[in-house]
Order: C-alpha cells, then sequence, then structure tokens
C-alpha cells in the first residue's frame, strides 16, 4: 500500500477551472473526512476520475486505477494538473469504503442528473428493484437489494435507496421518489407499488402515475374487470352509454405480425375511492 506523509498538491497554483453545474463542480461539495495534512489528490478528483473508470467498464479499484494510470498523460491536461501521476488503487478503495458518505453522494448526483439538459421531453419515470450480483452471502440471506427510478428514454438512473432486510419496496418507495423531480411527470412501476399513499405523494408532487392492478388491490381489479366486460342486454333497455375509446397498432418482427389493442375508459373516476384517479 503506498502512504504519503507530505503534502503535494497536483493542482496548479492558480487553482483549477471548471465549469459550474459540472459533475466535478457537485463532488467538490461533498464532505472529505479525511485530514487535510498530507493529502495528495482532493476528493472530487478522485471521483471524477473514478466515474471516467466506471463509464469504461472497471468495476474494481484494481482494475480502475489501471485504466486511470494508463491514461495519465491525457488526463493530467485535461485536468490542468502538474504531474501525471495517479492514485493508487488503494486510495480508491479507502474513499469509497470510509471517506464518502454515501447519502450525500446520491443526494448531490441525483441533483446533478436532474440538472442535466433533456432533448426533447421525457415525461416517464420508471421505478424497479433489482438485488446486485455477487452481493448475496449465502442462500440463507438476502443481498443488497436497491430501489432506483429511472428514465428508460434516456436509459439514466435518476436516484436509488437501498431496500433495508427489514423492509419491502413499498416502504422504500416513497422514500425514493421524496428525492425526484416529479413536476409534470408520469410514474411507472408494476402491481407491487400500486398504493393509495404513494399515489397521493405522486399527485401532490405535481406528477400523475399508471399503475399495474393485479390481487393485491381486489377491490379495484373487480372493478376494472367489471367496467371493461361485456355488457350483459337488459330486456327492454339499451346498453348504458359509454366512453370507451380503442387503438389498435399492428408491426412485424422477430417472423410474425403483432397487433396490439388498448381500450381505455374515464369512468371509473365518477365511483371507485382511489386518489385522483
Amino acid at each position: 500500500m503506498e502512504s504519503n506523509t507530505t503534502h503535494t498538491d497536483p493542482r496548479p497554483a492558480e487553482g483549477i477551472v471548471f465549469e459550474l453545474g459540472s459533475l466535478y463542480s457537485y463532488f467538490a461539495q461533498l464532505t472529505d473526512k479525511r485530514k487535510p495534512k498530507g493529502l495528495r489528490y482532493p476528493l472530487a478528483l478522485i471521483l471524477t476520475l473514478l466515474v471516467l473508470a466506471k463509464l469504461a467498464g472497471q468495476d474494481r479499484p484494481s482494475g480502475i486505477a489501471e485504466w486511470v494510470q494508463n491514461r495519465a498523460e491525457l488526463l493530467a491536461k485535461a485536468m490542468k494538473l502538474k504531474r501525471a501521476k495517479m492514485p493508487h488503487h488503494s486510495t480508491y478503495r479507502r474513499i469509497l469504503a470510509d471517506v464518502i458518505e454515501i447519502t450525500q453522494l446520491e443526494t448531490l448526483v441525483s441533483r446533478f442528473l436532474q440538472s442535466r439538459p433533456k432533448a426533447g421531453r421525457s415525461v416517464v419515470i420508471v421505478i424497479d428493484g433489482k438485488t446486485l450480483r455477487g452481493s448475496i452471502p449465502s442462500a440463507q440471506e438476502r443481498g443488497i437489494h436497491l430501489l432506483a427510478a429511472y428514465l428508460p428514454a434516456k436509459k439514466l438512473v435518476l436516484a436509488q435507496v437501498e431496500v433495508d432486510g427489514k423492509e419491502n419496496e413499498i416502504v422504500a418507495a416513497p422514500r425514493l421518489l421524496a428525492g425526484v423531480d416529479l413536476y409534470k411527470k408520469i410514474v411507472v412501476a408494476d402491481a407491487m407499488h400500486t398504493q393509495r399513499q404513494l399515489s397521493l405523494q405522486i399527485f401532490l408532487a405535481g406528477g400523475d402515475y399508471v399503475w399495474l392492478v393485479k390481487e393485491n388491490q381486489p377491490s379495484l381489479l373487480w372493478d376494472i374487470e367489471k367496467l371493461f366486460e361485456p355488457p350483459q342486454p337488459i330486456p327492454g333497455l339499451g346498453d348504458p352509454p359509454g366512453d370507451f375509446k380503442t387503438a389498435v397498432k399492428t408491426g412485424k418482427g422477430h417472423g410474425r405480425i403483432e397487433e396490439r389493442r388498448i381500450t381505455v375508459s374515464s369512468r371509473l373516476k365518477d365511483y371507485v375511492d382511489w386518489p385522483y384517479l
């Protein structure tokens, strides 16, 4: 392991010029738990190098350090560093394990991603949970499970929270969405998240929702099924007026022709007790 007790700042005496609103500027807001004496690399610099290596497919500190070192001259020139010596892999390990406040980092990264200019209007936010590969210690124990909010059109994760072993995604979802700008956004999720309180939270934040309904909401499921069932004829009476609208899309791919059909109605809002349906 490399060690250093002498303060040798690689930055030029006049400082580094970086764009306000850049990822580097967000990293510069993080709390650095390290003692100032003997610091060789600023925290924002280390994290920026780490992100670049991660984007190139490096997942381990040793691979990150090697990727950065192989581009030392280029990176030193781009970041206006005095010399091209880059951090040892132990530095990345120590920063990730002991220095970074995970909650603070996630909040800043989420703010950065949501501040990015968007080409066009991407209004759909999907929330979904996954267990991290390689994080399950044994068959009897649960691995690290994250619930994420992301833009599918951009393939961009806006925010994520860890689902504690004693809770489930239903409990974590309100905490996740509390840190996301939902104004004029449409939140989509699987049937687990079809919950009244979450629907209310999204609406009050200026957004809307599209839920799947299954047996976890039996009353709502029954209402939907009855609404779309073919009407039973009543002697002497015509069919009650409806507002059903149907759209059909036909496509060809993978050696077959597919026809997709959707029928919609707003009649449930008149009598179903669901927040802002």
